[in-house]
């Protein structure tokens, strides 16, 4: 917790696909942060500017090289973030952490592996998807439902009228919606709406997926604490992996966001049972929110904008 005192803050600034965040090294600084510090960092007015502020932090143990920790912009901690994670390799890297090309990462929603690519992009082995409802902290008592391909479809009344949502964890909750003109979709009105909805527990992520073909679509997502962002990894992943139990897509997908292209791999399929667990391939229990089986890997940009020092109150 902050004790009133200035603190002087080394920083990086770092994007991915659009989505920037403010970089903190907890190795190799003392961090005194609390959620008032946190909101300034993130303030685009008053502060750095971000959409999520991403520490590295020691493992805890030997099954992971980092913890990574992660804050929205309302300083509210959160399990996972897909771009973030890309970005997350390549400032341990930069601060001469590592030299491994593939690092284990801890963070609040299970362990992810990212990897740096020999052309400059950052894959992510993201782990395996959760459908239970349960792992996202989803109500569903008293729901409509409908199957379509191996995917169960929600119908969530919301502002007077029902939305037809996928559930997935991604570590993170995500509730995904097709939409037929991604850039009419009302994220602005019924992103919020959704991220508060009573149902969700822990609040979700809300994703709006336009179909372009069997393997491309359209993605705009209102995240949890953050509001809409140039793009988000895990609800890229999210959105995947709903399409093609959906039956509409196929791995890999070319997920374009405003920020740029993420490409999506996931062997699940339609064969991805609804408890959470799927036959798309090998794996034992998972941690919280995560499936079992078939991971789902995401690769994309990571790029460094500046380095930095800034003085909190």
């Amino acid at each position: 917790m902050g004790d009133n005192r200035q603190m002087k803050l080394r920083f990086t600034k770092m994007q991915g696909s659009g989505n920037d965040f403010v970089m903190l090294d907890g190795i190799g600084q003392r961090l005194d942060l609390d959620r008032g510090r946190l909101r300034r960092l993130a303030d685009r007015r008053y502060g750095v500017g971000a959409d999520q502020i991403l520490v590295v932090e020691p493992a805890p143990d030997a099954s992971a090289d980092f913890r990574y920790r992660i804050f929205n912009a309302d300083g509210g901690e959160v399990e996972q973030c897909g771009n973030g994670a890309r970005c997350f390799v390549k400032f341990v890297h930069q601060l001469g952490l590592t030299r491994q090309r593939a690092v284990r990462v801890l963070t609040a929603g299970g362990r992810i592996e990212p990897r740096l690519e020999d052309d400059g992009q950052v894959s992510v082995d993201m782990g395996a998807p959760n459908f239970d409802p349960a792992a996202c902290g989803f109500d569903t008592s008293g729901l409509a439902a409908r199957r379509q391909g191996a995917a169960t479809v929600w119908q969530l009344p919301v502002d007077g009228r029902e939305v037809a949502l996928c559930v997935v964890s991604m570590g993170n909750p995500h509730a995904v919606q097709i939409v037929e003109d991604v850039q009419a979709a009302p994220v602005a009105a019924l992103g919020p709406l959704l991220e508060h909805d009573r149902r969700f527990a822990r609040g979700v992520n809300a994703g709006f997926l336009q179909l372009i073909d069997r393997s491309s679509m359209r993605l705009r997502v209102w995240e949890r604490g953050a509001g809409e962002t140039l793009a988000c990894g895990t609800g890229a992943c999210a959105a995947a992996v709903s399409g093609i139990r959906l039956g509409l897509l196929e791995s890999p997908v070319q997920v374009h966001t405003r920020g740029g292209m993420l490409r999506i791999e996931w062997q699940g399929g339609q064969n991805a049972k609804e408890n959470g667990h799927d036959n798309g391939g090998p794996g034992g229990p998972g941690p919280p929110g995560r499936g079992q089986g078939a991971s789902v890997r995401m690769t994309g940009p990571a790029e460094k904008v500046f380095d930095g020092e800034i003085e909190l109150p």
